[in-house]
């Protein structure tokens, strides 16, 4: 599958809607919004994104079709990468694909993420592309209702 990235279009919004209620990926992405079901905090929230001038957000397309997210954001020094994949198109290498291609783009290092400990496919994902534990941590996961394992992850120096 072709794997490529491009700026979010208004048209993508119902699809990461849709992608960000599935159960099974909010129970494994871990630190979600409150309430992901609330539509007019998901428009501010991706209103917000789009924006600003500090983060980089792209569509993630495979062979042309709206597969999900990704982006960086944050501070300088304390940049973040995020991504988010239909869970249709798990396990094909299509989160690799897309986090290269936006680390391609985005070339600050160092860049940070984070991990709910127990996500084994992300964490697989991450290191892929060169990121590294760096610290080991707990939060509150809304998705989850609880304290849970995190992992702080780096990438460059």
């Amino acid at each position: 599958m072709d794997v490529s990235l491009r700026p979010v279009h208004d048209s993508d919004l119902p699809v990461f809607f849709r992608q960000s209620n599935d159960p099974e990926a909010l129970h494994r992405a871990a630190f979600t919004p409150e309430n992901p079901a609330d539509r007019d905090a998901f428009e501010a929230h991706w209103a917000r994104i789009r924006a600003s001038e500090q983060v980089v957000v792209r569509t993630v397309l495979g062979d042309g079709d709206v597969l999900g997210s990704a982006a960086v954001y944050g501070e300088p020094g304390e940049r973040e990468v995020t991504y988010w994949i239909d869970r249709a198109y798990w396990g094909k290498g299509i989160a690799t694909a897309a986090l290269r291609a936006l680390l391609a783009e985005v070339d600050e290092r160092p860049l940070f993420a984070r991990v709910a400990a127990d996500n084994a496919a992300s964490l697989r994902v991450l290191e892929k592309c060169g990121f590294e534990v760096s610290a080991r941590a707990t939060g509150y996961a809304p998705a989850r209702g609880a304290e849970i394992g995190e992992l702080v992850l780096t990438l460059g120096p």
